[in-house]
């Protein structure tokens, strides 16, 4: 499997990464409150993974429970805590045509080519399956300050960035329909210090979650 830098900085840097989700417990809250109220639209007792998973930190909570992750230290501490990880990139998915009812992306600033990545989805999911992703708009301050840091940041400095009208137009030019659209961290801050319930939109929150469906 071929490496990109991507995968070389997450392997690299396992405890940073997990250090994150302590450090900023309230955001990983909000952002992962954001992203269920998507699975409302998925059946219950249904086949989904999760693309870039990490060490499992958002796969665990929201019960899913197989998925893709190309970074092999993160992948083996996915698989200790009971997730099914193929290693693999996001653009080229090791399954088999029209397999799940949901795939979900929450790192869509580190995809080497977004649209490969999402066309790969759609192949995978099966009619009137679920695309989910959140993920950090280019134009909103928390991603303003990783751009603004990245020559000293070891996550992103090579994260690729996106608007929400980048997104959705190209979910839509890939034949997904049926666009919602939550946010939450809405606060200029990135440690926000009091509880936000998900708002409907996309217009000023620094988390934004997308689901479309494949028709």
């Amino acid at each position: 499997m071929k490496t990109s830098v991507h995968t070389t900085v997450f392997d690299e840097h396992i405890k940073e990464y997990e250090a994150w989700f302590e450090t900023h417990a309230d955001t990983f809250l909000f952002e992962l409150e954001a992203i269920r109220e998507h699975f409302n639209r998925v059946p219950e007792n249904v086949r989904g993974i999760e693309v870039g998973l990490g060490t499992g930190k958002f796969a665990i909570p929201l019960g899913i429970k197989e998925g893709v992750e190309p970074a092999t230290l993160m992948a083996e501490k996915a698989r200790k805590r009971g997730i099914e990880v193929m290693e693999a990139h996001a653009e080229r998915l090791p399954y088999a045509d029209m397999q799940f009812d949901f795939v979900l992306f929450v790192t869509l600033c580190h995809l080497d080519n977004l649209e490969r990545a999402f066309r790969e989805a759609k192949r995978v999911l099966k009619p009137g399956g679920v695309l989910i992703t959140g993920f950090l708009p280019v134009d909103r301050p928390i991603a303003q300050a990783y751009h603004e840091r990245r020559a000293w940041s070891i996550f992103y400095k090579h994260a690729n960035f996106y608007s929400v009208a980048k997104v959705s137009e190209l979910l839509e030019a890939l034949g997904f329909k049926k666009l919602e659209f939550n946010q939450t961290l809405l606060g200029p801050a990135e440690t926000p210090d009091t509880f936000q319930q998900p708002k409907p939109g996309s217009d000023i929150g620094s988390f934004v979650v997308i689901s479309a469906e494949k028709e």
